[in-house]
């Protein structure tokens, strides 16, 4: 099975992924003591169930410890993204996100911290490269100093830090057959992310950020104007078609990699997968106006959708 390579920007971003693949990985466990270990885990799901309703249903689908695993590499990633946007001071933001960065490469990190805890058992147990942790932290950091992308390339380059980083680093968790995955975590993580980007235009704009490619704005004859003024008129419609009809190719193109998962891992990330791509729908049932409201996939919605995501997963894989 071979990935058919159709844009410049997914060779750049597997030669990322290889590099980090071959970064350090921890080779000793952590020292601490089990119930404070056990109480950092369950802040970390604590954390997950509060912010991610998605990611907590399809990692309730895992073996329990690759869930509780799971769970502790969310809330590291989102300690890591709430640091960028706590600070109203760049400089401060980057001083707390590098001390982040040190805090969580300490192979036993300080007892008052369970998400810096509960990541370091997780990332022994594991073996996660230490790589796709530090360029996660670099792509996060981008939002201190860029808040606008020229081209999708662009976009697809920042969407690799954000997000592919993670599925590269919940593939260890899951357990993969070989290196051969990598490209389709890659993929994965830039269609994820890019639905985000499309339902939170709106939110964005508010932190005065904007992540649309802006040469494909110009394309369809858009400008910041029409994004600050939520000018919901039919260019933009067509805008988001086109979004979303490339979005959709992204994730076709990644299934395929579902199949080099461990096989008790593969229905929780298509399930993520797919209840991620339900919110595609909600934004065309709703004329593609993500400016007066955010959509979402409510809970009917996932559950429907979990048999036959289960079925496919199963049927494909056997």
């Amino acid at each position: 099975m071979t990935l058919q390579f159709q844009h410049s920007w997914e060779t750049q971003l597997l030669s990322w992924a290889e590099e980090a693949l071959r970064s350090q990985t921890p080779s000793a466990g952590i020292l601490a003591d089990a119930p404070v270990l056990e109480a950092a885990y369950q802040h970390c799901e604590a954390m997950t169930k509060y912010h991610s309703r998605t990611f907590y249903m399809a990692s309730s689908l895992l073996p329990l410890n690759k869930r509780r695993a799971a769970r502790a590499l969310y809330a590291f990633c989102r300690v890591t993204d709430d640091i960028v946007d706590e600070y109203e001071d760049r400089d401060a933001a980057k001083v707390a996100l590098e001390k982040w960065r040190q805090r969580i490469t300490l192979a036993n990190p300080p007892a008052d911290d369970p998400v810096a805890l509960a990541w370091a058992d997780t990332r022994t147990r594991y073996n996660i490269p230490s790589g796709y942790a530090e360029q996660l932290i670099d792509g996060v950091a981008r939002d201190l100093t860029r808040v606008r992308y020229e081209t999708f390339d662009d976009l697809a380059e920042y969407s690799y830090g954000v997000a592919s980083t993670v599925g590269l680093m919940a593939m260890h968790i899951i357990g993969f057959s070989g290196e051969e995955a990598l490209p389709y975590a890659v993929r994965l993580g830039v269609a994820l992310q890019v639905t985000n980007i499309l339902r939170d235009v709106a939110e964005d704009w508010q932190m005065s950020r904007l992540y649309l490619p802006l040469d494909e704005l110009d394309a369809f004859g858009l400008c910041e104007d029409d994004i600050a003024n939520g000018n919901h008129s039919e260019r933009w419609r067509e805008f988001m078609r086109f979004q979303i009809d490339r979005n959709r190719k992204l994730y076709a193109g990644s299934w395929d990699g579902i199949a080099m998962l461990d096989s008790d891992g593969r229905f929780a990330i298509g399930a993520a997968a797919e209840l991620y791509q339900g919110i595609l729908q909600d934004i065309e049932n709703h004329d593609y106006d993500v400016f007066s409201r955010r959509a979402h996939l409510g809970l009917t919605g996932k559950l429907v959708r979990l048999p036959g995501i289960w079925w496919r997963s199963r049927r494909a894989y056997a």
